[in-house]
């Protein structure tokens, strides 16, 4: 990739109505642009991130057999009076009617339409179970969209479901999501915890929220030095006063901000019930499917992992999650041939040895270019100007260190595959 044909929407100042550090710098950076409140485009190197987290994603929901779909985003009102939900939600499900006058709503969440659709296509114990998975766009009318992608209107999710004829497998099986989540996060290289949750209006009888530790989270912790531990809402919910003071003063529990990232629930029956999604069990017998239903919020990962890893000069990515690898820094390459010409050899050779890396061929001073990438958090800086090319090699800056160091080539891809 050449950033001349790459956008590179980098600005010099933060604005000044962002406030927290993940708006700043996905703004500053040139990750998103403000459309509306709560509403933003996402442009090329935001994008990139979001690729790399569905990536994740999508490998580890298909280890355990989850195969992806892709539901409309406009639902139709039948399907949320069916399950009693048209009424309940609240002002967040925007509604609006079509030239038919029809009711209809945006997507705040799916389990009213992947319902509709395994009744339809599910009959029999021997067709579970069943596990799917979609990534796409939601939309929920918040009263007052803030943070940023934090907590915007329109953002992008993964949802998946499970579906089950008894509860002994619908157990077995959202365990496994959440070792699958635990993987996920991992891979994303984020500190993270899980902890019980209220199920809220959703619904189901259990569910574990995944929380990314951050300052500005909007959910208060209560966990140990292992991060163990749990909600504070919840803690409400199943303690007094009283005794959730005497058991946060006997097992040293401390008070940590978190960013929710993911939820998973058990259904059970609430939509089955409702909506009438029935199978037909081994002794002829007929009863409503036990559902599983967990979310991930793909965007909101972007910003929680920026409000983790970042220094006064702007992102640090971790390794999996960076838009590219390595940055590769001409000096004076459109004045001089050679530098240009080297600088494309190396390029090429990396994109050999399966590189994800960004050639910075822009007509820019190299204060400009380094104070960019630095921004964008980039992991590995290669430098070229005419000492480089003249002494065939590199000069090489990781964004966690200011030292920079010459490397031949054979080095540095030595150096760049163990960092």
């Amino acid at each position: 990739m050449k950033a001349s044909t790459f956008p590179i929407f980098t600005l010099k100042d933060a604005p000044a109505d962002a406030e927290i550090i993940s708006h700043k710098l996905m703004i500053q950076s040139g990750m998103i642009r403000k459309l509306s409140s709560g509403q933003y485009s996402w442009l090329p190197i935001g994008l990139k991130v979001i690729s790399k987290i569905e990536n994740i994603i999508r490998n580890e929901l298909n280890a355990i057999g989850c195969r992806e779909i892709l539901m409309p985003f406009i639902q139709p009102a039948e399907l949320w009076k069916e399950s009693g939900r048209w009424d309940q939600y609240g002002p967040e499900l925007l509604r609006f009617k079509d030239r038919n006058d029809r009711d209809f709503c945006f997507g705040p969440t799916f389990e009213e339409v992947i319902t509709d659709l395994i009744r339809n296509e599910i009959s029999s114990y021997k067709q579970l179970p069943l596990n799917l998975f979609q990534i796409s766009t939601k939309f929920r009318d918040e009263i007052r969209p803030r943070f940023g992608v934090m907590r915007a209107r329109e953002f992008i999710m993964k949802d998946a479901y499970s579906f089950h004829s008894n509860q002994k497998c619908l157990d077995e099986t959202y365990d496994i999501y959440k070792l699958a989540y635990t993987n996920i996060f991992n891979k994303l290289m984020l500190e993270f915890t899980i902890v019980d949750a209220d199920s809220g209006n959703i619904g189901g009888n259990q569910s574990n929220e995944f929380h990314v530790i951050a300052d500005t989270g909007e959910d208060d912790l209560l966990l140990d030095e292992s991060l163990n531990g749990m909600n504070l809402e919840i803690a409400k919910i199943k303690y007094s006063e009283d005794d959730l003071s005497k058991i946060i003063k006997k097992s040293g529990l401390i008070h940590k901000k978190g960013i929710e990232v993911g939820h998973i629930f058990k259904l059970g029956k609430k939509y089955s019930e409702s909506m009438k999604a029935k199978i037909t069990l081994k002794d002829s017998s007929i009863t409503n499917v036990f559902m599983g239903c967990y979310g991930i919020g793909v965007t909101r990962i972007v910003a929680a992992a920026i409000e983790q890893n970042h220094d006064d000069s702007g992102i640090i990515w971790p390794q999996s999650l960076s838009p590219f690898q390595v940055v590769l820094i001409e000096i004076d390459g459109a004045k001089n041939e050679q530098v240009r010409i080297y600088s494309q050899k190396i390029y090429n050779e990396l994109c050999t040895s399966n590189i994800d890396i960004i050639y910075d061929d822009r007509d820019l001073k190299m204060g400009s270019k380094i104070k960019d990438w630095e921004l964008l958090g980039i992991p590995h800086v290669i430098i070229i100007g005419k000492k480089e090319t003249e002494n065939n090699n590199v000069v090489y800056k990781s964004r966690l260190s200011k030292d920079k160091k010459e490397f031949s080539f054979d080095k540095l891809i030595e150096k760049i595959s163990k960092s």
